[in-house]
């Protein structure tokens, strides 16, 4: 049986089924998401989403989807569905599903009478170009296969609206046509493995709602261009590949292009493959650089998301080459900041004042997943030069203090943290002063680039130097955020310390290095344990604190409110099981173990095979955001090899 299978009763269910996602990405940016049953419910959902180097690398949708239909004895069978204006699903071809399969590829099954239909998709590796392979099982007479595709060419978080604008030109090329509505975007070659039919009905398609976005109060109604449709005739037992890209292909390598493809693919068996695969979608490959995209279907390429991912994406899975190769990419970005000021085009946010501190953890997740042989190798300029920088207070705004040895940094205008919600262009929560994680950070990257250090004669003086700022800031640190309730304070800024109960204590306790004692960290644990701790990750609020919003629902206004006051992140659980092995040692990994039972449910919920951005807070712990999230599949990865390699 099926790890992911979907069967008849729960896919004809539209309550059910419009829920559940698949994504498929490429590596190249580019992205194909949908429901289960293909009625797109987002303005992101798309056959080809495409980031477009002349357009700011943003992704475009330029094809929305394409509806197949069915003709026996002149009788068509259409099996798309789009939801329009007034809730009216229309052609309801979910009703002909008998099954979806995502074992391997995204394996749709349909019959209608007499006739079995299998529709499978694959991305082609590093190439925009999405093929999907049809296949008929079963038919007793002749059958044809028309498909109407259905265009956009838009940025992914705008609408189409019918104009008279667009380039109507259709171009044949080989079994196939070619389209660009708009100049300035790249021409779209739609072609089969079969010689087809090209049949000019051009016509806008109004009305689309998607109705993911109506419930997030955004503008949710579209038009769509429908410029013809093909035809081809498909005999029993035979396959017919379709393919869509922005360059043109030999038709009769389509085939064989397919079957390449699959053999790369990881099945999808069992929670740690699932994640596996998800992990892989996040890489990103553009020339000699790599990166890591942040989410789908909307993410970009952000600094403190890839530090963050980075270990769990790739040493979790055994990708050692692709963590050197991102790593590479983004130090050389942080270290150009560091050294010029100058900002990266690619990775946003590379100025924000975490960033080294969060880099510095990354460089010890390799060291402890590889060695520090090898780290040492790669790795030690880069951390000596990035805690050197940090001490002598050469980012704008992160500052050590020269009396305590804990660092600081003005978040009061501007969000500093990755609790970042904005309102009116200022922070909901404004964490300025002395931030918990920050100085946790800080001083675990001391006392590990001292370790990093150790036998390097050139670097013993600096060494002897990070040792004794990580022990300046020791007492301090204790004495400013350990409360008389046994946990730490959020922030501390002047005369105030934040008394939220929120997780960025977790980091604190779940470091390889802290200032506080085993006694201490399990104080700690006790409180985020009891208030946080849910089967999806750690809430970013305690239930008990004011304020606290567990749901993620509403207009952009209220959703950027409720952004880290209570919905639960699973990113953080990577932090909790170390500093819940830390304190019970071999008998928390039961423990531990048991809470991945949450994560695994999810593999069949939202986006299936990937977590989500975030979870609501309080039961039932819905999956809100983007639906397939870096830093959320990295940690919940790195805690299941964390498990596994504690029980070894």
């Amino acid at each position: 049986m099926s790890y992911l299978k979907f069967d008849k009763n729960l896919l004809i269910n539209l309550e059910q089924s419009l829920p559940k996602e698949m994504l498929r990405t490429n590596q190249a940016g580019a992205y194909h998401c949908t429901t289960l049953v293909g009625c797109n419910t987002r303005k992101q959902h798309g056959l080809l989403v495409i980031p477009i180097p002349e357009m700011g690398n943003k992704p475009h949708v330029l094809l929305s989807s394409l509806d197949e239909t069915v003709i026996q004895h002149g009788a068509p069978f259409n099996l798309g569905i789009h939801r329009y204006q007034g809730g009216v699903y229309y052609p309801n071809g979910h009703k002909y599903l008998r099954e979806f399969d995502c074992e391997d590829v995204p394996r749709m099954t349909y019959r209608v009478g007499g006739v079995i239909l299998t529709k499978e998709k694959v991305f082609i590796s590093h190439e925009n170009r999405i093929l999907i392979r049809y296949t008929l099982v079963e038919a007793h007479s002749a059958t044809t296969l028309r498909f109407r595709p259905f265009l956009a060419f838009r940025e992914s978080n705008a609408l189409c609206v019918a104009n008279d604008a667009i380039n109507r030109a259709i171009e044949p090329v080989e079994n196939g046509v070619a389209t660009c509505l708009y100049d300035g975007f790249p021409r779209l070659y739609m072609q089969l493995s079969h010689k087809a039919t090209w049949v000019d009905e051009p016509a806008w398609n109004n009305g689309i709602e998607y109705v993911k976005d109506l419930e997030r109060g955004v503008p949710y109604c579209e038009d769509l261009w429908v410029p013809g449709y093909f035809e081809v005739p498909i005999r029993k037992g035979e396959s017919i590949v379709f393919s869509a890209g922005v360059e043109p292909v030999n038709p009769r390598n389509l085939k064989k292009m397919y079957e390449s493809e699959l053999k790369c693919r990881t099945p999808r068996t069992s929670f740690f493959n699932c994640l596996k695969n998800s992990a892989k979608q996040f890489y990103l490959k553009d020339g000699e650089n790599m990166y890591v995209i942040s989410g789908y279907p909307w993410g970009i390429v952000l600094a403190r998301n890839t530090f963050m991912a980075l270990p769990g994406l790739t040493l979790a899975i055994d990708h050692r080459d692709d963590f050197e190769s991102i790593m590479g990419t983004a130090i050389k970005a942080l270290t150009h900041y560091m050294d010029t000021g100058s900002l990266s085009s690619r990775i946003h946010g590379i100025d924000l004042p975490d960033i080294p501190l969060w880099a510095l953890w990354t460089a010890q997740q390799y060291a402890k997943t590889v060695g520090y042989e090898r780290a040492r190798e790669l790795y030690t300029q880069f951390v000596a030069t990035t805690v050197d920088y940090v001490l002598s207070n050469g980012h704008p705004n992160l500052k050590v203090n020269d009396e305590n040895g804990l660092v600081s940094t003005i978040g009061t205008d501007t969000p500093v943290s990755w609790m970042n919600a904005n309102r009116y262009g200022r922070p909901v929560i404004p964490r300025s002063g002395y931030l918990v994680e920050f100085n946790a950070l800080w001083y675990n990257a001391l006392v590990f680039a001292a370790k990093l250090a150790e036998g390097n004669e050139a670097l013993a003086e600096r060494a002897a130097a990070w040792t004794e700022a990580a022990e300046k800031m020791s007492r301090p640190f204790v004495d400013m955020f350990l409360n008389d309730g046994g946990y730490l304070y959020d922030y501390v800024d002047g005369n105030y310390a934040s008394p939220d109960v929120r997780p960025n204590m977790a980091v604190a306790i779940g470091l390889d290095y802290s200032p506080l004692d085993r006694r201490q960290r399990k104080s700690v644990l006790d409180v985020v344990t009891r208030e946080l701790l849910t089967p999806k990750g750690l809430r970013t609020l305690s239930p008990k604190s004011y304020g606290y919003r567990p749901f993620y629902l509403g207009s952009p206004e209220e959703r950027e409110l409720a952004l880290h006051q209570g919905p639960a992140r699973p990113w953080l659980m990577g932090f909790y099981a170390e500093a819940y092995l830390k304190v019970f040692g071999m008998s928390g990994v039961g423990y531990i173990d048991r809470m991945l039972i949450g994560f695994e449910d999810e593999m069949t919920e939202g986006c299936i095979a990937s977590l989500s951005q975030l979870y609501d807070g309080n039961p039932p712990f819905r999956g809100r955001g983007a639906v397939s999230h870096a830093t959320n599949v990295a940690e919940v990865l790195r805690t299941v090899r964390l498990i596994k390699r504690f029980s070894n």
